[in-house]
């Protein structure tokens, strides 16, 4: 019965892990204008479960560049995204964005579609305490 039971456990957490590697990897999505001015948004889901967000803009050579970075950690209930951010832990002086409450759902091909349409994986955050993450989507990098 004891090596039953570890079995089962075993094959939980490899289940749990795996399910958090299909989604994990960077996420993008840039803008740039004619003038140069540049805003970018980067989120990198790791396998570990851990995620870094990274925002840069800059609107020219009057204005200095900017950086906001946020840290913290990530689930997936089938195909959302919830981010979590531990304020002790994860809010410093560089990465001074708070996620929680934000959530997101992954954007992919279904499997039932046998189309030959091409669908780019990407993020899209429905829910955040941070007024500017609501709607925004980033598209997943080619690897």
């Amino acid at each position: 019965m004891k090596h039953i039971l570890t079995l089962f456990v075993l094959t939980f957490n490899l289940s749990v892990s795996a399910q958090s590697a299909k989604y994990a990897g960077d996420y993008e999505v840039r803008y740039e204008t004619d003038k140069g001015e540049v805003i970018e948004y980067t989120l990198s889901l790791q396998t570990n479960g851990m995620f870094l967000f990274h925002f840069y803009r800059h609107l020219g050579k009057a204005k200095p560049e900017e950086n906001y970075y946020g840290r913290g950690k990530w689930n997936d209930d089938k195909n959302l995204i919830s981010l979590y951010t531990d304020v002790k832990n994860d809010i410093d002086d560089t990465h001074t964005l708070n996620f929680n409450n934000s959530k997101a759902r992954i954007i992919s091909k279904s499997p039932r579609d046998k189309s030959t349409k091409i669908i780019k994986e990407a993020i899209l955050f429905y829910s955040s305490e941070i007024p500017w993450v609501k709607r925004m989507k980033l598209t997943k990098k080619n690897e």
